[in-house]
């Protein structure tokens, strides 16, 4: 999101335009915000229900914005937490079952309709799942959204130090499951 767009939701928030900057919110970051869910959740279905509970939060928490961080930093946060909420209940309803979570969101990545990605992305997708929660998104965000260590450090509330090393550590752990898939 641009400097502008940023500046014109934080003076429409100042006017208690709420609904407008919503609108704003919504037209310019549910895109960037669906694929940082649907790198963690996999599935499309999934993805645009955790989402829709990010869209919900955000709209409940907007009166209370103060602008200590950036809109999209914020609401990355939201969706972080919103994802990570969303896999701990997958994870719950799964104990019992024989597969593991992991297991069955990448079934459901083959299953989906709107995974377009060629056998080396799904190995990729495999790789990635592997890996812890926390893990996996410092990887998808560093990776795939190539954010500044900063930002992420703000949105996950971890050090920038420890975010690198999560990353570095990630990066091995994919290079070594892929190994292994050859």
């Amino acid at each position: 999101m641009t400097e502008q767009t940023e500046k014109e939701i934080l003076d429409l928030l100042h006017a208690q335009a709420y609904e407008k900057a919503f609108n704003l919110i919504v037209g310019k970051l549910s895109r960037k915000v669906y694929w940082q869910i649907r790198k963690m959740v996999l599935s499309h279905d999934d993805a645009n229900d955790v989402l829709q509970n990010t869209f919900i939060k955000a709209w409940g928490a907007l009166p209370e914005f103060r602008g200590d961080s950036k809109i999209s930093t914020w609401l990355y946060k939201i969706a972080t937490n919103e994802s990570l909420s969303f896999l701990t209940t997958q994870r719950a309803k799964h104990m019992a079952d024989p597969l593991d979570l992991e297991d069955i969101m990448i079934q459901n990545l083959q299953a989906d309709p709107y995974f377009s990605g060629d056998e080396a992305q799904l190995k990729l997708q495999k790789a990635i799942a592997q890996l812890p929660e926390k893990q996996r998104l410092v990887f998808n965000m560093k990776y795939f959204d190539e954010m500044k260590y900063e930002d992420m450090s703000e949105i996950l509330g971890t050090s920038v130090g420890a975010l690198k090393a999560s990353y570095h550590i990630a990066v091995q752990k994919i290079e070594a499951f892929l190994k292994m898939e050859e």
